[in-house]
């Protein structure tokens, strides 16, 4: 009878015991994700592509992620959303949808302490294999002004709306206005999207005044490479007028660069995505890589863009363009006439010599994301840079100019003299 007592009094202690054990075993909490979307009917175009893609399955076994939904209204104008699931684009598609799933939990509150900088952030995408070097991770940013927060690729960017469902600390679910491309996907592949065809020299030409970037895109090889890419997420070119390249100052050499450095130049006028002349306007992350920035990794190659005195500015760093004309606007490629031939800073010298003030007006940081502008170099009247003025005969030794730490100058001067007299006197009385 006391042993049952015993027992009876132990056994709740006993069970809690082993309850907590085994809980060690298990995960603590396994995201069903399509579950956790029903409730959302505008986000079911992006639950379906979950389950189809069989991304839902990878993210059952996972915790402590944050996924970017695209709501149907933006999925559905994407290429995307016209996957079959059963055909061999399935693996294509799981992968984009990947590529909204990042590796980390994030609130609210964690996205409003984004840095200035950004913030990298892994992906499902580099997870499995397929990602292009570290082009599996995004870049999180926010505008310290109107607190926006934009997700950015390499070939696309995505505005977060709002939080759709948080479980601290497990799963947020934010929505995004875009569609996140993965460096190196192309949406509009397939038999009923054909790509542009659009001749980009010959679209210079037709426009006159670019016929020296005509003949470089053509010289350089990378015009194919250009109208290869217009069928992916688009392209925008920014092409200097023949006066532009007239303008640069035979010190940079520009026309002896090898020809592999040349073609680096021209993909750094580049954006690997359609913008028309409206969402250049108003672009919310300045600082956009280029197809220059794809092939020598992320953070070299990057164009600032923002508005000086209400035109588009296109900042390199070291010189400062803006957008005077637009050539060709048609979807999914956009060509810009701008004012000064864009120079990047690992190619070129900070303050390279006769490179005047950035037309447009205003500093490199009159609009935000800008940097610090170079030093403007004083020109003579004869526009020869003034680097050095020689002395005249009549200067006055160091030490000895008008200004007040002149007089202690003036003082050793003195003694010196009295001492070099008092010698000659001596010499003079000893003979």
């Amino acid at each position: 009878m006391a042993a049952i007592i015993s027992m009876s009094h132990f056994a709740p202690r006993t069970v809690v015991y082993l309850l907590v054990l085994s809980a060690s075993f298990f995960p603590v909490f396994a995201i069903n994700i399509t579950t956790l979307l029903s409730s959302f009917p505008d986000l079911s175009d992006f639950t379906n592509l979950l389950s189809t893609t069989a991304v839902a399955a990878d993210l059952s076994g996972r915790t402590s992620i944050t996924l970017l939904a695209v709501p149907n209204t933006f999925l559905r104008s994407s290429d995307l959303g016209n996957f079959p699931s059963s055909s061999p684009s399935e693996t294509y598609a799981g992968d984009v949808i990947r590529y909204h799933v990042l590796l980390e939990y994030l609130s609210w509150p964690d996205l409003r302490l984004i840095p200035a900088g950004g913030k990298i952030v892994t992906t499902l995408f580099q997870t499995t294999g397929r990602a292009s070097s570290a082009f599996g991770s995004v870049n999180i940013t926010r505008n310290p002004e109107s607190g926006a927060v934009t997700v950015v690729s390499p070939t696309s960017n995505a505005t977060v709306l709002a939080l759709i469902k948080t479980l601290p600390y497990n799963i947020s679910v934010f929505s995004v206005n875009s569609l996140l491309v993965p460096y190196g996907f192309d949406l509009m592949a397939s038999d009923t999207q054909p790509p542009s065809g659009l001749n980009i020299t010959k679209a210079l030409i037709d426009a006159a005044n670019f016929n020296v970037a005509a003949s470089m895109l053509t010289a350089s090889g990378v015009e194919a490479e250009f109208e290869r890419d217009e069928g992916g997420a688009g392209l925008t070119l920014f092409m200097p007028t023949d006066e532009a390249f007239s303008d640069l100052p035979a010190s940079l050499r520009f026309q002896s660069l090898p020809a592999e450095k040349k073609a680096v130049v021209l993909r750094f006028h580049v954006l690997h995505s359609y913008y028309p002349l409206g969402s250049l306007e108003s672009i919310v992350n300045p600082v956009q890589p280029t197809l220059a920035t794809e092939q020598n990794g992320a953070g070299s190659f990057t164009l600032n863009i923002g508005r000086v005195n209400g035109s588009v500015a296109i900042d390199t760093g070291i010189v400062q363009a803006t957008v005077i004309r637009t050539v060709i606007d048609q979807n999914p490629v956009a060509i810009f006439g701008v004012s000064k031939v864009l120079l990047p800073r690992e190619f070129f010298p900070m303050n390279p010599i006769g490179l005047n003030k950035p037309s447009g007006g205003g500093g490199v940081g009159g609009f935000s994301g800008g940097v610090a502008q170079p030093p403007e170099i004083s020109l003579s009247p004869d526009n020869s840079p003034v680097l050095y003025s020689p002395p005249s005969h009549l200067s006055s030794p160091p030490g000895f100019g008008d200004n007040p730490s002149s007089a202690a100058g003036k003082k050793v001067a003195a003694r010196i003299l009295l001492g070099l007299w008092c010698i000659v006197f001596h010499l003079l009385l000893w003979q």
